[in-house]
């Protein structure tokens, strides 16, 4: 139940550009060249996230990208 709540936050947070940890924007992040995309880390609170090359879209990393 608790997921349901979740969810649509942190979807609403990825498709603005902010972190779903700390809220604040990841293009103030690190970022490094990855092969799907561009791997960002929070500058808050270090959560990882993917900006797909090819959507323009931001997702949190998967643990074999991190």
């Amino acid at each position: 139940m608790f997921k349901n709540v979740i969810a649509p936050v942190q979807a609403w947070l990825l498709s603005q550009g902010r972190c779903v940890g700390c809220g604040t924007d990841l293009s103030l992040g690190k970022s490094i060249k990855h092969s799907k995309g561009t791997k960002i880390t929070c500058k808050k609170c270090s959560r990882i996230f993917i900006k797909e090359s090819e959507t323009s879209k931001y997702r949190r990393a998967l643990f074999e990208e991190v």
